[in-house]
């Protein structure tokens, strides 16, 4: 039998029952496009995981400053880290134990139904605290170059200090009292992502905050482009401190390749599971509704043999109807996958992640299946003998 004889019978087999044909590849479909679906969808999440955690965690570099007879890094060295290419932002702070504990009063007056003293910490920083630590002005506004010219006495709270104060608005320009001196609250800063510990801290210009022992600058807080913390991490103590940067210590993000190669292996493993388990039903189908073919072609089965057709033309006929079913059922399942990882991304607004060999590979898949799962039934076709199968 000619190679395209084989193919013409083998396609007037599959459409002489139509609605047949079609259920059967529907176990393919729903196997490759689960499979599709789920590891479509786990290299999506696993890259969106870890584009959240480079996204904070991968951007931050810290540079500690060790305390020293003369100050390593002045308050105005911050502006040559935020020319550094790659950098989005950067602050500098001064902390002290001295100022980890001071008193803290909302007013003068003795009020015995709420707290109206509190001890908190004093934190200074230059102005571009903020976007430093990934925050946002609930109100009012952070202090700037012009206060700190002008040695104005203001203070910026943090979020939880300003409810502990009972400090809700702005417009009349409340004061807080550290120790005797009155300081007006012009901001209130909070939805910290970084340093969340400054949401409890009373936060001062580098000006005032001599006055409570914070003269030098303690830690520098710097925000990179993805991809960039490697190289400013090296950069930044030069940038600061050229003549002592061996003496800056340097806290950079590890490298998330490990962490995305880990969610990911972890997340496809589990719906690879899955994926494999419907493969296997849809396998199971195709086998089930090839043998009874087989069944109900007997009569066609012996004919052919009688007419000559040899046991390999039988076999070749039914394994090559059975891999038609799985290669139209793979490739109806690698488009239904992939529709369905586009809009699931659409519906999360997420970045779908499509690895174009997984769809390619789909149909392959699907034909093998098929191919496997026709073989017992086309060997069983094959033995039959035309005598008996006539009879």
């Amino acid at each position: 039998m000619k190679i395209l004889d084989l193919w013409a019978e083998a396609a007037a087999g599959l459409l002489a029952r139509p609605v047949r044909s079609a259920l059967t590849a529907l176990g393919t479909v729903l196997g490759i496009a689960t499979l599709v679906i789920t590891l479509g969808t786990a290299a999506t999440a696993g890259n969106q995981i870890v584009g959240r955690f480079d996204e904070l965690t991968a951007t931050s570099v810290t540079v500690d400053v060790p305390g020293d007879d003369h100050p390593l890094v002045g308050w105005g060295d911050v502006e040559e880290v935020t020319r550094l290419r790659g950098v989005t932002s950067a602050a500098a702070v001064a902390e002290a134990k001295e100022s980890a504990n001071i008193s803290v009063r909302a007013n003068e007056l003795v009020d015995p139904s709420r707290m109206t003293e509190l001890t908190l910490t004093v934190v200074a920083s230059s102005p571009g605290l903020p976007a430093a630590v990934k925050g946002r002005m609930v109100q009012g506004r952070y202090f700037d170059a012009g206060h700190l010219a002008r040695g104005d006495k203001v203070v910026v709270l943090g979020e939880r200090a300003a409810q502990l104060l009972g400090v809700t608005r702005l417009d009349r320009a409340p004061a807080v009292f550290i120790g005797t001196h009155a300081y007006t609250v012009i901001g209130v800063l909070g939805d910290l992502r970084r340093e969340k510990s400054l949401g409890s801290a009373v936060l001062l210009p580098p000006t005032i905050g001599q006055r409570f022992g914070l003269r030098e600058v303690t830690r520098v807080l710097i925000n990179t482009s993805i991809g960039a913390a490697d190289l400013i991490a090296k950069q930044a103590p030069l940038a600061l401190s050229p003549g002592n940067a061996a003496m800056l210590q340097v806290t950079a993000p590890q490298s998330p390749t490990r962490a995305r190669d880990g969610v990911e292996n972890d997340v496809n493993a589990l719906f690879l599971i899955l994926g494999l388990v419907s493969l296997v039903v849809g396998a199971v189908g195709i086998a089930n509704v090839t043998l009874v073919t087989v069944m109900e072609r007997v009569t066609e089965i012996g004919l052919r043999r009688a007419l000559g057709a040899a046991r390999r033309h039988v076999a070749a006929q039914f394994l090559l109807e059975s891999s038609l079913t799985g290669l139209t059922g793979g490739v109806v399942g690698a488009s239904v996958g992939v529709v369905a990882i586009v809009v699931i991304c659409a519906i999360k607004q997420w970045t779908p992640v499509l690895d174009v060999r997984l769809a390619v590979a789909a149909p392959v898949a699907g034909a093998l299946v098929g191919l496997l799962a026709g073989l017992y039934p086309a060997l069983r076709a094959a033995r039959m003998e035309p005598v008996d199968a006539l009879r």
